[in-house]
């Protein structure tokens, strides 16, 4: 059990009922999962497995938040706010997480970059190594589509990073993308 002051409870089961279960704690220990940098996660819709898949991986990974925008090449449509919100809660639930990640959505990559705190444009062809971008110590990764950014999306990046020069499918980018991030920030 997690206790919301940041311990890992160990409990006894004395009495469980329909209508009732008491224990008792018998050990307890520190517990801190959440990163200490704020890696957000943005996405662009995707088809239903796949966007599900960011949204639970990197829940179980750290992220500190979630945006679901229409990329212009997005394959997926439509907004299901309380199933993205039900994902990322059952992920938090069992990786042991203090927090849930909060899921919002735009309408447009143009209002999401805007909206993003210090926005990193994954893309390929950059120059830069996200392991090598070590600052800010907050950020929001922007994944792009399954069809890729089009040039006029890649021209409101003012900063991109690359993972490499493989071409990975989104839900892989968007996790890979998260775990290096966190890495270059101590996790």
């Amino acid at each position: 059990m997690i206790d919301p002051a940041g311990f890992l409870l160990t409990v006894r089961l004395d009495s469980v009922s329909v209508e009732r279960v008491e224990g008792t704690v018998v050990a307890e220990r520190l517990h801190h999962p959440e990163p200490a940098a704020r890696v957000g996660i943005a996405v662009a819709n995707l088809p239903a497995p796949a966007l599900e898949l960011v949204l639970s991986r990197c829940t179980e990974a750290g992220a500190h938040s979630f945006v679901v925008f229409q990329a212009d090449r997005s394959v997926g449509r439509g907004e299901r706010a309380e199933r993205w919100s039900a994902i990322c809660r059952e992920a938090a639930m069992l990786a042991g997480r203090l927090r849930v990640p909060e899921v919002s959505a735009a309408p447009s990559t143009d209002l999401a970059i805007g909206a993003a705190e210090n926005p990193v444009v994954l893309a390929r062809e950059s120059p830069q190594r996200l392991a090598e971008l070590t600052s800010p110590h907050d950020l929001t990764l922007f994944i792009g589509p399954e069809g890729g950014w089009t040039a006029r999306e890649l021209e409101l990046a003012t900063v991109t990073a690359t993972l490499g020069p493989r071409n990975l499918r989104a839900d892989t980018a968007a996790l890979v993308g998260l775990a290096v991030a966190l890495a270059a920030r101590g996790g």
